[in-house]
């Protein structure tokens, strides 16, 4: 068989790590030619495409960014007339064809799973990885890459804490999540934060300030806040920037914010992040091997399995208030802005 395999959306770490997961079992063990797409999906509009041996694949495992290179083409994405702009599912499949390609194999995020649906739909052989640090993709426990950041995130809240307790100061930080707050909920709970804000749960600035204030008469000089970028805030105003000036505004406390942004994505993974990756790489080309096509590799539970790619195009799993973490949370007397 002739594979093809590309990577799509933000980079993250661990991208790399499947790749060779899925090419390493693909050559070495299924005796398949694998495909490199460029790009992403921009690439099978361009014809870029190369194909990837086993010494090309050489020290992939513990390196950030991904060697494919990617973007965030979404060739099914139609204009305002309702026509699909030059109509780039022709030029798709018409790439898919003359390379002769019996599978595309899709790592990405939301949005890549929704256009590898469409990519089915379209007639072609599809399996999918999810691959995302915010960890919000439908029917998976976890994605690769999301421990990374979580880990990275998790450090600079630790760092946090030394200045914030010199100083007495509260300390904001911003980590990444646009709809879904799991990266702030479980780096805000392994760092130790004080009040864990998520876009999830509303908050009350009354209720934050009230609990900076009762921290600061129980003898508790200093606060560490966890924020989600993606929480609501008045006029658009930045995450970060907003919350420390409210929290001044309500305590008169000295608040400095940081927003750690795209350090979240960067360097190498895990060793939890490369052996998912690993382990989802290749239970990806056992699925081709088998001709189980329209499949998303998913971990449930401790089990790397599939979900149907139908079932998951278009959804997000997002953290609700009744989570393991946030309760025990709440008991411990953390604020999650209530």
């Amino acid at each position: 068989m002739r594979i093809g395999i590309l990577t799509s959306g933000g980079d993250c770490p661990g991208i790399n790590a499947t790749i060779r997961g899925v090419c390493k079992t693909a050559i070495n063990h299924f005796g398949m030619e694998v495909y490199g797409i460029h790009n992403g999906f921009r690439g099978l509009l361009d014809d870029n495409i190369e194909q990837l041996t086993d010494r090309s694949l050489t020290g992939l495992l513990n390196m950030g960014g991904t060697i494919l290179g990617t973007s965030r083409e979404k060739p099914f994405k139609r204009r305002a007339s309702g026509v699909f702009s030059e109509d780039k599912p022709a030029i798709i499949l018409k790439t898919i064809r003359e390379r002769q390609l019996d599978c595309i194999v899709c790592i990405g995020g939301n949005g890549t799973q929704k256009t590898a649906a469409k990519l089915m739909q379209a007639g072609v052989n599809v399996v999918s990885i999810p691959k995302t640090i915010d960890n919000d993709v439908w029917g998976t426990d976890m994605s690769f890459g999301f421990d990374s950041a979580v880990t990275i995130a998790s450090d600079a809240i630790d760092r946090l804490h030394s200045t914030a307790s010199s100083h007495q100061r509260v300390m904001v930080i911003e980590v990444m999540g646009h709809k879904a707050g799991w990266i702030a909920l479980y780096s805000g709970m392994a760092g130790g934060g004080d009040i864990i804000l998520l876009p999830e749960i509303p908050f009350d600035i009354h209720r934050i300030g009230d609990t900076i204030i009762s921290r600061l008469k129980k003898g508790k000089p200093y606060s560490i806040v966890v924020v989600a970028e993606g929480i609501a805030t008045p006029d658009g105003k930045k995450p970060a920037q907003y919350i420390a000036e409210e929290i001044e505004y309500e305590t008169g406390f000295e608040t400095r914010e940081t927003v750690l942004g795209y350090i979240q994505r960067g360097g190498a993974p895990t060793p939890f992040d490369r052996n998912l990756a690993t382990r989802m790489g290749g239970y990806a080309t056992e699925l081709i091997s088998k001709g189980e096509f329209g499949k998303m590799v998913a971990l449930q539970g401790n089990v790397i399995g599939a979900v149907d790619l139908e079932q998951v195009a278009g959804k997000l799993k997002l953290v609700t208030e009744d989570h393991d973490l946030i309760v025990q949370g709440q008991r411990m007397g953390i604020c999650f802005g209530r």
